[in-house]
């Protein structure tokens, strides 16, 4: 992805900008971090299952795996930034969704997906303080709920 595709958003002239919502390096790490243990212990269940006798080698594996991911996704995942306008959430890639079109805000983990009136499905990640990026969210008038 281009850098001028992650870049902040810009919104339409004299359209106000409510909020914008970027991604929190510590937040990324702690969920990298959650998902390195669940992969170390599923390579491990996995070669126990199967009755390996290095088991602590799915350890190793998943960590490996999940580290090398998360240290290749990281300057593209906190280059993603969303931008909420009185009409419009505006995100990465050009998408651009009024908040007519919100069903629903909801949690994920540290995210906050917005799920439009066409099943269309964004995920504003790593928030630092997901309850925060809902309500802001909501008081603009996004979704009916989570």
């Amino acid at each position: 992805m281009s850098d001028a595709a992650l870049s902040r958003p810009e919104p339409a002239e004299g359209e106000a900008i409510l909020a914008e919502f970027a991604p929190d390096r510590a937040t990324y790490w702690r969920d990298q971090a959650w998902m390195a243990a669940l992969g170390m212990a599923g390579g491990m269940a996995v070669l126990w299952a199967i009755g390996n006798p290095h088991v602590w080698t799915g350890a190793v594996g998943g960590l490996a795996a999940v580290g090398l991911r998360s240290w290749y996704l990281l300057s593209e995942e906190m280059a993603v930034r969303w931008v909420l306008t009185e009409e419009r959430l505006l995100g990465p890639n050009g998408r651009r969704v009024r908040l007519g079109e919100i069903e629903r805000v909801r949690s994920l983990g540290s995210a906050v997906q917005v799920v439009t009136t066409s099943g269309d499905k964004h995920l504003l990640k790593y928030q630092a303080d997901r309850d925060a990026t809902l309500a802001r969210l909501r008081r603009a008038g996004a979704g009916r709920g989570g």
